[in-house]
């Protein structure tokens, strides 16, 4: 595999920053918002957006985890045990403005799986999409509300975002795969 830098650890901040502010302008404040993370990588930019939404207005925003696992059109591939990560929605979403957070929007399908999960909780005013990277290739009819970065890729492209809270640091690499290869993991 051969791969490039498109986001470093300081562009991933000033998005996140970006993304807040517009949020927050969405929203006309932060009354009845909340945040969802989609597990892994969205739980911890749903973390990092609170607190930069915190910084610049002063108000705690109530931050969930959600695992979409079960939700998921293609539980039959991940095998008999899949990983669970974990669900934490601590939190009425009951009338609430959620913003679901990812890392990566791809093909749409995990974020619909998130919106099948998040039922599950109760009916929102709202729920909008927040994401780090939109990489296009749509296979549902989903677009995010607010994006950190467009990118556009191939199919035979992966975007690897990595976290510092998981990974150790803060990137976003695109890597090129074998098309064979690549046929097999579209995923977001």
């Amino acid at each position: 595999m051969t791969g490039r830098r498109i986001m470093t650890a300081d562009e991933i901040r000033r998005a996140v920053i970006r993304i807040s502010h517009e949020i927050v302008e969405k929203q006309a404040g932060t009354a009845g918002l909340v945040l969802v993370g989609i597990q892994r990588r969205g739980v911890p930019l749903a973390h990092r957006l609170a607190a930069a939404i915190a910084d610049h207005e002063g108000a705690t925003l109530a931050v969930g985890a959600l695992d979409i696992t079960f939700y998921r059109d293609d539980l039959s591939k991940l095998g008999q045990s899949p990983l669970l990560k974990g669900t934490d929605v601590p939190f009425e979403i009951e009338g609430a403005t959620v913003v679901l957070v990812d890392d990566v929007l791809y093909t749409g399908r995990t974020v619909r799986a998130a919106m099948d999960a998040l039922r599950e909780f109760g009916r929102p005013r709202a729920v909008r999409l927040a994401v780090l990277v939109d990489r296009g290739h749509r296979e549902l009819p989903i677009r995010a509300d607010h994006v950190g970065k467009n990118v556009p890729t191939s199919r035979e492209e992966i975007v690897k975002v990595r976290v510092s809270e998981i990974d150790g640091e803060d990137a976003v690499d695109i890597e090129h795969v074998p098309a064979a290869v690549a046929a097999g993991s579209a995923t977001e």
